[in-house]
């Protein structure tokens, strides 16, 4: 028999054949007759191509420890629903997610029904609000300008970086990409901005311009100093030193740095009490799970949810400077919108083995249409489709040495995270 929990994900699921629909007037009625719980609360809003959750772990961890009621909203999950909504580092209860559904249908009665994605952001919305968080941290779930999030009027906006992803409803170039994700961009409201293309600074800065919207740009207003030890931040009147973070890949400076310049930016114009010490804290213990996560030794696995061309880029770096000239077993699934030759020519010419396989989602490739394109580079290539199965065999039959790494799509390393660490 199933709980009133596993029918209410069940019906919202179900709405995933509905497919993307961008656009912000379903979400605006959905919310006025809730009460506008997305006006309770301040909100720190985040876009980006990669690292958006990171930075908004980052930022979650940091409030949480100074003190305020924190709400984190991120996407997807990797095991369960409830991970994309958390307040104080926490994910909401079973019985919090079905009082919250049963508010949020009943007050979705307009001209079209709400997507997945638009159901899932006003619940986060209304259990921030019914739990009484000060600041909210909300990740969009695809570009901005359009997403469901964008109903907002944040503190801050902050886009974390820019690359070719979901080009059907984003646009084709790195410079339409950028004038999406720039779209979180609010009058007057300050945007903290990573993004390094020329093309995509120059679409952010003159959104920024005609909102008379302060830009706080990495490499130009937020300087980074790397050590062996780790890293300092200076940027708006803050000047921190000693920095480390908890996540793994040199990739995460930059993403602390940004989430470094949040907290110069709430102390400087909202006057949050957030110490020094507290950003260290922060940064030195953000959990995330799923990304470059060590979940077992011997033989020693990580778990990426690297999954598109700019993330893989970034794990190659990571396995360039941190495993290089160590065999490496990759097991990897890839959804049916990704560049996967892409992503497997960067990629498997570390790998000794690679394990195809095939997440417990409508959208993933079949394995087998992927071979040919895998054995270019490798040639012992396998297809097992249950992840599981493919996680446990790849561990049992690793050598003396060996590095088991999941990769390829997030759908995929939440499956092989709870094969391995039984949730």
């Amino acid at each position: 028999m199933h709980s009133d929990y596993e029918r209410c994900l069940d019906t919202m699921y179900k709405l995933g054949r509905f497919g993307i629909i961008l656009g912000l007037d379903t979400m605006k009625g959905i919310l006025e007759r809730l009460g506008n719980p997305e006006k309770k609360f301040t909100v720190i809003h985040v876009a980006g191509t990669n690292g958006k959750g990171s930075v908004a772990s980052y930022l979650s961890r940091i409030l949480t420890l100074s003190g305020y009621r924190t709400g984190l909203y991120t996407s997807p999950h990797l095991v369960r629903f409830n991970e994309r909504i958390a307040v104080d580092g926490n994910m909401v209860t079973d019985a919090e997610v079905v009082a919250s559904y049963n508010r949020v249908e009943a007050a979705n009665v307009g001209e079209r029904s709400g997507t997945f994605f638009e159901l899932t952001t006003a619940m986060a919305f209304d259990l921030f609000a019914e739990k009484g968080v000060d600041v909210a941290i909300i990740e969009t779930g695809m570009g901005g300008r359009l997403d469901a999030t964008n109903i907002v009027t944040p503190a801050l906006s902050i886009i974390t970086n820019v690359s070719l992803e979901h080009k059907d409803h984003l646009g084709d170039t790195i410079a339409k990409i950028a004038y999406e994700k720039a779209g979180i961009i609010k009058e007057g409201i300050p945007a903290i901005v990573g993004v390094r293309q020329a093309s995509a600074i120059g679409v952010v800065e003159e959104t920024a311009r005609e909102l008379e919207a302060p830009v706080i740009r990495l490499g130009r207003d937020i300087h980074v100093r790397r050590s062996e030890k780790g890293f300092s931040c200076r940027c708006s009147g803050i000047s921190i030193s000693d920095l480390t973070t908890s996540l793994l890949g040199k990739h995460q400076v930059d993403n602390a740095a940004l989430a470094v310049a949040a907290c110069a930016s709430l102390r400087k114009g909202y006057r949050f009490r957030i110490a020094d010490e507290t950003i260290r804290q922060g940064l030195a213990t953000t959990p995330w799970p799923g990304r470059l996560e060590r979940v077992a030794g011997y033989p020693e696995t990580i778990i990426d949810g690297a999954h598109n061309p700019a993330a893989i880029k970034v794990l190659v770096q990571y396995l360039e400077e941190e495993q290089r000239g160590r065999d490496i077993t990759l097991v990897t699934g890839i959804l049916d919108d990704k560049a996967y030759p892409k992503m497997f020519a960067n990629l498997l010419p570390f790998c000794r083995r690679v394990v195809l396989v095939k997440a417990k989602t409508d959208r993933s490739l079949d394995p087998e249409s992927m071979r040919a394109a895998a054995s270019k580079y490798v040639r012992d290539v396998s297809v097992i489709p249950d992840i599981e199965q493919a996680v446990h065999s790849a561990r049992a039959s690793a050598r003396e040495g060996e590095l088991v790494l999941v990769a390829g799509s997030l759908y995929v390393a939440g499956e092989a995270r709870a094969a391995l660490l039984g949730h």
